[in-house]
């Protein structure tokens, strides 16, 4: 019975007025609709809009595209569907709306709508089985990476590039040209139970994550042992799953509810709930808005935090030298999505030695948005290469960046220049610094 309520909450459509385009489904709710005057503050901001420069690939215009759909003036038509599919989901408009409109949770519902409802060429749908059903079950992930190392190690790799084998397929090719060096063997895992260092501050439980913990193992060890030092007993539940972002970016809200029940049940009993990936730290701090009628999904989302929060207020010691130039990169969930703009900086200004040069547009979308890079590679490519033109104009050796989809862009767009500039995560900088391992600077280069 909660999972029906749940799933019809919004208002579907306004009293007296025409059918609505959507079912009663999880529709945009219509106070949100109503709460744009379309006063056009949010166009500067929206970064489909700074790349095609059309009105209805702006917030204000797909939420024009909205309220018609929802007055029933017009239906879910190609037209409709390709606007709302242009839209990243940075969630930069929200920061810039004064009216505090839920761009959010509007896109995401309108997408759910759109997945179920409406026919999706063949290449797509596979695509998104392909995603969703790799990214939220561990075992498959695990298989389908050994197999994508035999496929670096073996030359194919080497051969397909060189014969642009997959430029007719360009979701294809974006997605190969994406992959990291990938190490043979299965990712190192964080002990489950890691016991404070010094004064105990209470306890945290790491959001592993699937990118995170599949491509970026060393963020998540990272991470472990700085909370560890800062005076956190920090557990890793391994019943913990998926965090249901992926499903909510592409529209499968019933799957992402399903995976957000299971993390419920394994962080229940930790203090806070920390995430080291923007877009994860995001999703779980909507817990309380996908499971509304579920008080202990309000009660975890309210214990959700960054990383870079927990570290900021209790910085771990000593610190060691990195003399190292950095900008900040600050990925659009944890700017927009999470309003967590100062905590990174805080850790990164703690490091001796380290300069820190603002970059700028520093919030503006990379382009990687989930699986926006792999569904829009034309518009996600003009993104990227005015972001590595903003580094570029930094100096920085480093940039660093708390999201590993916004690593993954952001690597794969450096060592496409044959750019000397790394891309980290900012907890592995504070974790060289704490170490005494990376003064003078010697962590190892990224391989493309």
């Amino acid at each position: 019975m909660a999972e029906a309520v749940t799933r019809t909450a919004a208002v579907a459509s306004p009293p007296g007025r025409a059918p609505s385009a959507f079912d009663a489904i999880d529709p945009p709710d219509w106070e949100g609709i109503l709460d744009c005057v379309h006063c056009g503050i949010c166009l500067p901001q929206c970064p489909s809009y700074r790349v095609l420069g059309q009105e209805m690939d702006s917030p204000r215009g797909r939420i024009y595209l909205i309220r018609a759909a929802a007055e029933g003036r017009i239906g879910l038509s190609e037209n409709f569907v390709t606007h709302m599919d242009r839209c990243l989901g940075c969630r930069a408009c929200e920061s810039a709306c004064p009216g505090g409109v839920p761009f959010g949770r509007l896109i995401e519902a309108v997408h759910g709508q759109i997945e179920r409802r409406v026919p999706r060429p063949l290449g797509r749908r596979l695509l998104g089985r392909l995603i969703l059903g790799v990214f939220a079950d561990r075992r498959r992930l695990t298989l389908g990476l050994r197999a994508l190392a035999l496929y670096q190690r073996s030359g194919v790799r080497r051969l397909v590039r060189g014969g642009r084998v997959l430029t007719a397929f360009p979701r294809l090719e974006a997605m190969e040209a994406l992959l990291p060096h990938l190490a043979a063997n299965t990712p190192h895992e964080p002990a489950p139970v890691v016991e404070p260092i010094g004064p105990p501050r209470g306890s945290v439980g790491l959001v592993r994550g699937c990118v995170q913990a599949a491509l970026f193992p060393e963020v998540n060890q990272s991470t472990v042992d700085l909370l560890a030092r800062a005076g956190y007993r920090v557990l890793v539940p391994p019943t913990q799953g998926c965090c249901g972002a992926l499903h909510l970016h592409w529209g499968a809200r019933d799957d992402a509810r399903r995976l957000a029940r299971a993390n419920l049940a394994a962080f229940a009993g930790v203090d806070w709930v920390a995430a080291n990936a923007a877009g994860c730290g995001a999703t779980l701090r909507e817990y309380g808005h996908l499971l509304a009628d579920e008080p202990e999904a309000r009660r975890l989302s309210a214990r959700v935090r960054d990383v870079s929060e927990l570290l900021a207020d209790a910085l771990p010691e000593p610190r060691h030298s990195l003399p190292v130039t950095v900008t900040y990169h600050e990925p659009c969930h944890l700017a927009h999505g999470q309003r967590v703009r100062e905590a990174p900086r805080i850790l990164l200004r703690a490091i001796p030695g380290l300069r820190l040069v603002e970059l700028p547009e520093s919030d503006v979308c990379c382009g990687s948005a989930g699986v926006y890079n792999l569904l829009e590679p034309a518009i996600a490519r003009e993104l990227l290469d005015r972001k590595l033109e903003r580094i570029a104009g930094t100096g920085a050796e480093v940039v660093v960046s708390g999201n590993p989809g916004c690593l993954l862009q952001l690597r794969m767009g450096l060592a496409q220049r044959g750019s000397r500039v790394r891309a980290h995560h900012p907890v592995e900088l504070l974790a060289w610094s704490v170490a005494g391992a990376g003064g003078p600077w010697v962590p190892p280069s990224p391989r493309p």
